[in-house]
């Protein structure tokens, strides 16, 4: 069938369902499901691979570290490559490297080899990941609002299936969930060949700098900074909880299945209901502050206590995880791929930072501290947003006709 340009209003839209999208939309979010499995998907068989590869925690933990870490540098990167060889072209890209590096993660015969592979995945997922973002937002039906939805849900989808997945598969061997994951991608990458066509391109490409360049802006820069305490925080409780439970890998992965569950949950349907009733910047606020109690409880609690603490945690961070995306692409005037990549290149760091140092706190001290410095960030990134409130009020809707023609995105029907 011909494609068919869907005019955007962004001042008057009629209401349109989160689940009428094309099936582009659902090509991409699909992939980006799996996508963010492959983050959560190494939590339930952490101890497993520490046995199996004969290592310590803290040089498992750097599984995480290699891969966020090359997933912010590469940041900067994402929107130099899509915006010469386009939308389409990137995400194949991303998702061939992802199906590489996965099934060599499951070859690895020491630690050193899988903390490597895992960084080569890192790089295709942040190919991946940013364009899908950009690509949802410029696809969906019922504006950004709708596509911000659907993304927050693959997220917490992902999130949720990824220790599930790890636990099937890792009881068996701690290299299964890596196959599993490079096999659901490839099917993934058949999808977006289908069903995505190529976008056009924008009017203007894409910088290295211009990342960097968009967090001049006072808002932009203020939500990056409150987002990487923050991600320390997040970071803390999905890397390095599992080895405090210290649980078969069945039993973590239905911990973090729930966790999941409650991201996505309250990512999708409580955080929109909230932001309407109370503001993005009360919620937001609130919710980390909550957090940082969470992370306190857990760390001194009983082993019952910190199954509960942690999955209730998954509910604060979907939360968190909607605002802060929203607040990314809209709090500047800069094309949302730009600011997206501005945000993530600082967040990520964070992400990078908090499983190689939760470990060596606690070596350093004892098993609780690591979690009072995740309260603390937590915390921190509160007081960044109460702050910095009047750099991060703003309104959308003066900010949608900028974005909607600088991002160079046509709207697809199937």
């Amino acid at each position: 069938m011909p494609s068919e340009a869907v005019p955007e209003d962004p001042f008057h839209q009629e209401p349109v369902s989160i689940l009428r999208q094309p099936k582009a939309v659902w090509a991409t979010a699909g992939a980006s499901v799996v996508a963010f499995m492959g983050i959560g998907l190494v939590d339930p068989i952490l101890p497993s691979i520490a046995k199996g590869l004969e290592a310590t925690p803290s040089q498992v933990s750097l599984l995480f570290t290699s891969y966020f870490l090359i997933t912010a540098v590469a940041m900067l990167v994402t929107g130099f490559v899509s915006s010469r060889i386009g939308g389409r072209k990137t995400l194949l890209a991303g998702l061939a490297l992802v199906v590489v590096f996965a099934a060599l993660s499951g070859t690895s015969s020491s630690v050193a080899e899988l903390v490597g592979f895992r960084a080569g995945w890192g790089l295709g997922n942040a190919l991946f990941v940013s364009t899908a973002l950009a690509v949802i937002v410029g696809a969906a039906a019922g504006g950004s609002s709708a596509a911000i939805l659907l993304y927050e849900s693959a997220l917490g989808l992902g999130m949720a299936c990824g220790p599930l997945l790890g636990a099937l598969l890792g009881d068996a061997s701690w290299r299964y969930p890596f196959f599993g994951t490079a096999a659901l991608m490839a099917i993934g990458f058949v999808c977006i060949t289908a069903f995505l066509r190529e976008q056009p391109r924008p009017a203007r490409r894409t910088s290295l700098l211009d990342p960097l360049k968009a967090l001049g802006h006072g808002g932009l820069a203020s939500v990056a900074a409150s987002a990487f305490f923050y991600n320390y925080a997040f970071f803390t409780i999905l890397a390095f909880t599992p080895f405090v439970l210290n649980m078969t890998p069945y039993k973590s992965g239905a911990v973090f299945f729930a966790w999941g569950l409650l991201l996505a949950v309250f990512s999708v349907l409580v955080a929109p209901r909230l932001q309407q009733r109370f503001g993005s910047l009360k919620v937001l606020g609130a919710s980390l502050v909550l957090l940082a109690a969470d992370l306190l409880v857990l760390g001194y609690g009983s082993h019952t206590t910190a199954i509960v603490c942690t999955i209730v945690s998954g509910a604060l961070i979907g939360m968190n995880n909607t605002v802060y995306t929203e607040l990314a692409l809209g709090v500047s005037d800069a094309p949302r791929p730009v600011a997206s990549a501005g945000y993530n290149f600082v967040r990520w760091f964070a992400a990078a930072a908090a499983p190689y140092l939760a470990p060596k706190i606690e070596e350093w001290s004892s098993i609780h501290i690591p979690f009072v410095v995740a309260a603390v960030a937590s915390l921190l990134g509160a007081v960044v947003v109460g702050v910095r409130r009047s750099a991060l009020t703003h309104e959308a809707e003066k900010l949608e006709p900028k974005h909607a023609a600088e991002d160079g995105v046509t709207v697809f029907a199937d």
